[in-house]
């Protein structure tokens, strides 16, 4: 325990920032390469919410740099809570927005080998399971759920 700051020591939980674009029954889905995390699986634009941003802001920002279209946080819509756990526990944020400013390109294909739509009925096999969830739980409307969880 740290005497002078017994925060510091507190339990820390990691916030992610989705982009949940679906047109005419697809959805925008990228190919994970070097990234040391599922690699070679589809997963949605998306990024890490970085200290002192709101989860609008940071997903906007993350959106800009891996897909290049230009989203107004005050314009994004939250479908989907996700509270996940892995090697460490994450509280994932699937946001969808009626409208963007720019084209849709991989902006980093150093780390995604493939961007393109996919019919909602004929999702990849290779996609990421906890996103597969959080795509049907968006279609569903369903607001939040647990992933990863051991069931008691």
């Amino acid at each position: 325990i740290n005497d002078k700051n017994p925060m510091a020591d507190r339990f820390k939980m990691i916030a992610s920032g989705y982009l949940v674009l679906i047109k005419d029954r697809k959805i925008l889905l990228g190919r994970r390469q070097n990234t040391g995390y599922e690699d070679g699986k589809y997963g949605l634009p998306a990024g890490h919410i970085e200290e002192h941003e709101t989860i609008t802001h940071g997903t906007a920002r993350e959106i800009k740099e891996e897909i290049g279209i230009t989203i107004s946080p005050k314009d994004l819509i939250l479908s989907h809570v996700m509270h996940r756990k892995g090697n460490d526990e994450r509280m994932d944020f699937f946001f969808t927005v009626p409208h963007w400013r720019g084209e849709i390109k991989n902006e980093e294909p150093e780390k995604c080998d493939d961007l393109r739509w996919f019919s909602l009925n004929a999702l990849p096999k290779n996609i990421i399971p906890y996103i597969r969830d959080a795509i049907k739980n968006c279609v569903k409307k369903k607001f939040y759920s647990e992933f990863g969880w051991t069931k008691k």
